[in-house]
């Protein structure tokens, strides 16, 4: 079977922008962009992909989310280091995590991936059109992100890596831990809320609490908020949560529209964009060009030969 890597682009680049201490040679902090390309080293011989895909979120967030919520994801803290960089100014800092940043794009440019981007799109949406092209039907997919909206896209032959963790989360595990089916994992937290998003949550309710009281929706069936509503309405339990998630119906109407990723919030221009450079995709290295990049940029002592390789070999494969 083929393997497909899925890298949420912005997530595993800020994790690394915070806890990689990497200096260059002259100083700058620069483990954004260099732990990015080292954990890109380390998962591809861990997964060894026969293809893979960055995917980023487009200028200006989610509109269509925004407009559901105006308040979706406001209120998170400024990203900063975990440690002092005592010869630069916060203002110096900010503009070297924008270089960084671009300057990973840029490497990645090098390398035999994807890149995927649409304005106004969130990296969420265009992962979850990836691993549902036909394109990779049959294969086994990998999402590389910390992010749990992934869950509800676990299948038979889709799972979630979260690196932090050093976790992989499928279907099964899924179901064992949380007594919830992918199918129904969006709806869940629909319920529950997502405080990293600003989403407020049904009052008292968790993922617990649902494990416990709406065991049916660990089935494979794709349930209904009104399926949802309707059991809450009619059972003759007393207990408290069933009436605060009829009572809060609204909220997890609205957490739905904005958690759902079954059917991603891509435009029909945004989708047939996605597809021709999916269907297209011609891989090329360009070893020599991203190792004076790197010697531009004082990596310092780098050893990618593990990485170069693993490229290589995905060049070759595709011309068979």
């Amino acid at each position: 079977m083929k393997r497909l890597l899925v890298i949420d682009s912005l997530n595993i680049y800020l994790r690394n922008y915070i806890v990689n201490p990497s200096l260059s040679t002259n100083g700058s902090p620069l483990g954004g962009v260099k732990g990015t390309i080292q954990s890109l080293q380390k998962l591809c011989r861990e997964v060894k992909p026969d293809e893979i895909v960055f995917c980023w979120d487009g200028q200006g967030g989610s509109q269509r989310r925004k407009s559901v919520n105006k308040n979706y994801k406001e209120g998170r803290k400024p990203i900063r280091m975990n440690r002092d960089v005592s010869n630069m100014s916060d203002a110096e800092q900010v503009a070297n995590k924008i270089w960084q940043q671009t300057r990973l794009f840029e490497y990645l440019n090098e390398l035999p991936v994807i890149q995927l981007m649409l304005p106004a799109v969130e990296a969420d949406d265009i992962i979850s059109h990836v691993v549902q092209h036909p394109k990779y039907k049959g294969w086994q997919k990998v999402i590389v992100s910390s992010d749990k909206d992934f869950f509800q896209l676990c299948d038979g032959e889709t799972v979630v890596y979260r690196p932090i963790q050093k976790k992989i989360v499928n279907r099964n595990n899924l179901i064992e831990e949380f007594g919830i089916h992918p199918k129904n994992f969006a709806l869940a937290r629909a319920i529950v809320g997502d405080s990293s998003d600003n989403l407020a949550g049904v009052g008292g309710v968790g993922l617990k609490t649902i494990k416990n009281r709406l065991s049916f929706l660990s089935e494979d069936k794709s349930y209904e908020i009104s399926e949802v509503i309707d059991y809450c309405e009619n059972t003759e339990s007393k207990v408290k949560a069933y009436q605060s998630i009829v009572e809060g119906r609204e909220t997890v109407m609205e957490n739905y529209r904005l958690m759902q990723l079954y059917v991603p919030s891509i435009s029909p221009q945004g989708t047939q964009k996605l597809n021709y450079a999916l269907d297209n995709f011609e891989p090329e290295l360009g070893k020599t060009t991203m190792l004076t990049m790197m010697m531009e940029d004082g990596f310092g002592e780098s050893n990618f030969n593990e990485l170069f390789a693993m490229m290589k070999r995905i060049v070759s494969d595709s011309k068979l």
